[in-house]
């Protein structure tokens, strides 16, 4: 019973009264048990006891199938409105992953750079004092005092 899509197998009861008792196989809102017992038309009674049972049973089988169609489309919008929430979270995720190894490639980029230059400004300074120490030894002055010293420390 239920949508002509369903395959959910609805039963339900009445009792002498006419009043639905069990519904078994789905999980009815408290919205459509107070519609259900609300009561048929006043025309609907003067009908013979048979065609009231039968048009109160098509009628429930319709409310039970809209019912049935709603709670479908609810579920349907809730299961996109979580897929959604899941794709941007694995879309952040994934952006969040990117940044850092973008973050990690220019660190280490960045490091490399500042140990070429410290090498660089090493190399440097040694060239300087190598080009100072050719200065000093071939410098006419210091040859002077070098030759002065070497004497003083001989007598």
């Amino acid at each position: 019973m239920g949508g002509g899509s369903s395959t959910r197998r609805v039963t339900f009861e009445a009792d002498e009264n006419e009043n639905i008792t069990v519904v078994k196989g789905v999980r009815l809102s408290d919205n459509v048990i107070d519609r259900m017992k609300e009561p048929s038309s006043p025309s609907g009674r003067a009908h013979p006891q048979q065609r009231s049972t039968s048009v109160n049973e098509e009628e429930l089988k319709k409310r039970i199938a809209e019912e049935l169609a709603l709670e479908r489309a609810r579920r349907d919008s809730e299961a996109q409105k979580r897929r959604l929430k899941q794709e941007s979270t694995y879309g952040r995720d994934e952006l969040g992953k990117l940044v850092e190894r973008e973050r990690a490639a220019t660190n280490e980029h960045l490091a490399r750079a500042i140990l070429r230059e410290r090498a660089a400004t090493e190399e440097e300074r040694a060239t300087e004092r190598h080009h100072l120490s050719l200065l000093r030894k071939h410098n006419p002055l210091t040859r002077e005092k070098r030759n002065l010293k070497k004497e003083v420390n001989r007598a």
